[in-house]
C-alpha cells in the first residue's frame, strides 16, 4: 500500500487545522507540532500543513514558496464515495473560509462529479466521485 502526503505551506497553522478538520480530516498529534500538522483523510492520504518558514526548509536553494492565492502550485485530487460527499465537502469548505468552484467538463453527474476547493491559503484540493 502507498500513502500520499500532500505538503501545503500555510500562513496560519491553527486556522488551517480548523479548516481541514471541518472537512473531515483527523489531526495526528504524533506528527504535529508548532511548525507542522498532519491531517489524515484515511490510511492512504494525508495533508501535511507546514508553516511557510518550515516549508521553505524543504526547498532547494533559490526556490521560493508560491503565493497560491495568485498561482497554482498543485491540484491534489482524491476520490470520495458519492456525489453528495463531494458537495458536502464544498459546503464545509465555504463555511470555513475556503473557496469552491465547479468546472464544467461536459461529463454527466451520473458518471463523474468534482469540485475545486481552495483552503484559506489558496492550496487546492479536488474531491471527486467517479462511477465504478
Amino acid at each position: 500500500m502507498t500513502t500520499v502526503f500532500a505538503n501545503f505551506p500555510v500562513t496560519d497553522l491553527p486556522r488551517s487545522i480548523v479548516f481541514y478538520e471541518a472537512l473531515g480530516f483527523q489531526k495526528n498529534e504524533e506528527f504535529s507540532n508548532e511548525q507542522a500538522s498532519a491531517l489524515v483523510w484515511d490510511d492512504t492520504f494525508w495533508v501535511m500543513l507546514l508553516t511557510t518558514p518550515f516549508y521553505e526548509e524543504f526547498l532547494s536553494a533559490g526556490k521560493v514558496v508560491a503565493d497560491t492565492k495568485k498561482v497554482s502550485g498543485a491540484l491534489v485530487a482524491f476520490t470520495v464515495d458519492s456525489v453528495e460527499k463531494v458537495k458536502e465537502l464544498g459546503r464545509l469548505a465555504e463555511q470555513h473560509g475556503g473557496r469552491v468552484r465547479r468546472v464544467n467538463r461536459d461529463i454527466p453527474e451520473e458518471l463523474m462529479y468534482e469540485l475545486e476547493i481552495e483552503d484559506p491559503d489558496g492550496n487546492q484540493l479536488e474531491p471527486c466521485w467517479l462511477k465504478s
